[in-house]
C-alpha cells in the first residue's frame, strides 16, 4: 500500500514532520520557560533572579543538543531530497513549458497539452523551461516543486501512484495573473494514456495558423480567450471588425476593430481602454512582437472572425 500520491510523499512529508515536532516542542519549553519565570521572579514575591558565568555544562548542552538537532533535520530533509536528482533511466520525458500566464507541456513531434497528462506507476521526468520570467512548477499532491527559470537547465520527476487529476500551481511571483497560472495533472492508466496519446498526435497533425502560434508563445492567450469567455482582457471571438466603446483620454468614443486599432492596441495597450476593463493591465509589446508578427496576428483574427 502507497503511503502517498507519489513515490516523494513519503520522505517530505517525514522531514516536515520531524521539523515541525522539534520546532513545536522548542515552541512550547521556551513559552514555559519565560512563564515560569516571570512567575517565580515577580517583584511581588521578593525573589532575585542571579545571573551566573563559566558553567561547563551548560555550555555542553546548549552545544551538543542543537547541534544533534540539526543534523537531525539535515538528515531527514536529505534522504527526502536526494531521491528528487536520481531520474530513473526508463522515464518518460515530458517538457513544461512556463510563460504568462499558463503551462504547456511538449510530448515531443509537435504535440502539446495545457494539461500534463501521464500514466500510473511509470517514473516522468519533467524538464522546465521559461518563456519569459521566473516561474515555479508546483504539484502539491506528488511533493514536487522547481524553479522554472529562463536560460536555467532544471526538472523534476516523480512516479504517480493513483488515477486521478491533480492541481498544478506557480509558486513564484510572475506578475499580475500568477495566481491564475494554474493547470491539471490528469494521471490515467497506461491503455487510457496511450489513446489519449494517439488522439493528441492527430490533432498535432492539424496545421495550425501561425497567428494562434505567435498569440500563444507570447501569452496573449493568457488574458485573451478565443471562445468569448471573458478573462482579463477582452475576448478575440468576434473581435475582428466589431465596434469598440473604449476611453481615450478619458473620453468615452466608439472604435473598429480593424488593423490600426489592433497594432495600438499590441504597442500602446493603455491608450484606448475598452469599457468595462481596467487600465494598466497589459504591458506594451512593442519589444517582444514584431510589426511582421502583429500582421501575422491581425490575419489570425480576420479568420477567427470568417473573413478570410
Amino acid at each position: 500500500m502507497f503511503s502517498g500520491a507519489s513515490n516523494m510523499v513519503e520522505g517530505v512529508d517525514r522531514a516536515f514532520a520531524v521539523i515541525f515536532g522539534i520546532a513545536i516542542v522548542f515552541i512550547i519549553g521556551i513559552s514555559a520557560f519565560m512563564i515560569y519565570t516571570v512567575i517565580k521572579y515577580r517583584r511581588s514575591k521578593g525573589h532575585e533572579a542571579k545571573q551566573f558565568r563559566g558553567s561547563l555544562k551548560l555550555e555542553i548542552l546548549w552545544t551538543i543538543i542543537p547541534l544533534a538537532l540539526v543534523m537531525l533535520m539535515f538528515y531527514y530533509g536529505w534522504i527526502g531530497f536526494a531521491p528528487m536528482r536520481k531520474v530513473p533511466p526508463d522515464a518518460m520525458k515530458i517538457v513544461a513549458i512556463g510563460r504568462m500566464w499558463e503551462w504547456e507541456f511538449d510530448y515531443g513531434d509537435g504535440r502539446m497539452s495545457p494539461e500534463l497528462v501521464i500514466p500510473v506507476n511509470k517514473p516522468v521526468r519533467i524538464d522546465l523551461k521559461s518563456e519569459d520570467v521566473n516561474h515555479s512548477l508546483f504539484i502539491p499532491a506528488f511533493r514536487v516543486k522547481e524553479d522554472v527559470v529562463p536560460g536555467y537547465n532544471n526538472f523534476l520527476w516523480f512516479t504517480p501512484y493513483y488515477v486521478g487529476e491533480y492541481d498544478i500551481l506557480c509558486t513564484e511571483y510572475c506578475g499580475l495573473l500568477h495566481s491564475s497560472m494554474t493547470s491539471k495533472t490528469r494521471v490515467m492508466s497506461q491503455e487510457d494514456f496511450d489513446i489519449w496519446l494517439d488522439q493528441l498526435a492527430e490533432a498535432a497533425a492539424i496545421p495550425v495558423p501561425e497567428g494562434l502560434i505567435l498569440l500563444r508563445n507570447t501569452g496573449c492567450l493568457a488574458c485573451h480567450s478565443v471562445d468569448g469567455s471573458k478573462l482579463v482582457g477582452p475576448s478575440f471571438k468576434g473581435y475582428w471588425g466589431s465596434e469598440r466603446v473604449i476611453t481615450e483620454n478619458g473620453v468615452e468614443t466608439s472604435i473598429t476593430a480593424d488593423e490600426a486599432y489592433t497594432l495600438k492596441s499590441i504597442y500602446d495597450p493603455n491608450s484606448q481602454v475598452v469599457k468595462g476593463f481596467s487600465p494598466g493591465l497589459m504591458q506594451s509589446y512593442t519589444d517582444v512582437v514584431s510589426e511582421e508578427d502583429a500582421l501575422k496576428m491581425i490575419e489570425y483574427l480576420k479568420e477567427l472572425a470568417g473573413e478570410i
